[in-house]
């Protein structure tokens, strides 16, 4: 397959991970639904955590040289299988900002969603456009959840581009009675790529991204990939070209943000873990053998 013909903006850099950490607080009970809760609040009251904690400690972009204290672990898992596009209401400085000072309160983004409202509870993990985020506030007479996003997210993401009316995609966390559609995503978006091609085939859609070589490394032909959080099977990678594709069939394309994008706009990407484990791994082989013959 030939080359994508270049873009005028070439795809962002990768940078390391976001580790959320999930703001203490009395949640609600697990038995209670949303109608319970908004009858306990009251109609105008919104359910809120107290502004959620970051770890914003690097991680290094070399999987070689990471140390086993480097390790992130696995607080939520999804499946890359999209449940519904939500509508972003603000992307903005929080409402309430936290007594006391201390660290800078990033933004907050308040999503509207017409399903997921029932059963989701604060502290939750919620896969915004592949991001994992914390329910930090529910406001069930609006039907929307509010999530503290951290500079660093801002940096690492696309989420800093969305807008008020602008459409995400949203899957909330694995539960263990969750059907495994897709592929072990984490939300930790590794960095961003550029839609650089959309092709029609028939009803279906091509679409071919440019990526930055530390995420195109770990891509193979047949394998997974997150894109904006949707779990996608890879058709072709081209490392010298710096841009791989993926085919989207007629309904994914009715169920996903992505169509609705054009080339140039910026997407979150997340590789298989199972690519970066098999990486670290080597490299552990790889340097082990040099040592052995120094």
């Amino acid at each position: 397959m030939a080359p994508p013909p270049a873009t005028a903006a070439a795809a962002a850099a990768v940078r390391p991970h976001l580790l959320l950490r999930r703001g203490g607080g009395v949640l609600p009970s697990p038995q209670s639904g949303p109608a319970t809760r908004a009858a306990a609040a009251g109609p105008a009251r919104r359910l809120r955590l107290p502004p959620p904690r970051f770890s914003l400690s690097p991680v290094p972009k070399s999987l070689s040289s990471a140390s086993p204290s480097s390790h992130i672990p696995v607080r939520s898992l999804f499946t890359g299988i999209v449940e519904e596009i939500g509508r972003v209401r603000r992307l903005g400085p929080p409402l309430a900002p936290p007594s006391g000072g201390g660290e800078a309160p990033g933004l907050d983004l308040e999503v509207e969603t017409k399903t997921l409202l029932a059963g989701t509870q604060l502290g939750d993990s919620v896969a915004v456009d592949g991001t994992c985020l914390t329910v930090a506030a529910i406001d069930p007479a609006a039907s929307t959840f509010t999530f503290g996003v951290a500079p660093e997210t801002l940096r690492r993401t696309s989420l800093g581009e969305r807008a008020a009316g602008d459409g995400v995609n949203l899957e909330r966390a694995l539960t263990p009675s969750s059907r495994m559609g897709g592929h072990f995503v984490q939300g930790h978006v590794d960095g961003t790529g550029e839609i650089a091609a959309l092709r029609p085939d028939g009803d279906s859609l091509w679409v071919t991204v440019r990526a930055p070589p530390e995420i195109l490394r770990l891509l193979v032909p047949k394998g997974f990939v997150a894109v904006d959080g949707t779990s996608l099977t890879v058709v072709s990678v081209d490392d010298e070209g710096g841009w791989f594709d993926f085919m989207l069939v007629r309904y994914t394309q009715d169920n996903i943000v992505l169509p609705k994008k054009k080339v140039g706009d910026k997407v979150n990407l997340e590789a298989d873990i199972l690519g970066k484990y098999v990486e670290k791994l080597l490299a552990g082989r790889v340097e082990a053998a040099a040592k052995a013959d120094s």
